[in-house]
């Protein structure tokens, strides 16, 4: 048997579900850009932090609420 002929090993493939990542867009309130941001969805149901907008510098208070379906709704509020 050649080396072109011998079986290699299978990848291993994610099992069925929802992925542990998710995106949610919010709107700067400081320079009015949509901002797509990954949410973990092992981090919880509701989350709040602070980070700042990629456009504009200024920081702002997001809060993520993530439903049943894996599903988030994220909203910016300046900090």
């Amino acid at each position: 048997m050649t080396a072109a002929m011998k079986k290699r090993p299978k990848k291993k493939r994610r099992p069925a579900g929802r992925s542990p990542h998710a995106e949610a867009t919010y709107t700067c309130d400081s320079c009015g850009e949509e901002i797509v941001v990954p949410v973990d969805l092992s981090a919880g149901a509701r989350q709040d932090y602070v980070e700042d907008c990629p456009v504009c510098c200024h920081p702002m208070t997001l809060h993520v609420e993530i439903d049943d379906h894996g599903a988030a709704r994220i909203e910016g509020e300046h900090e």
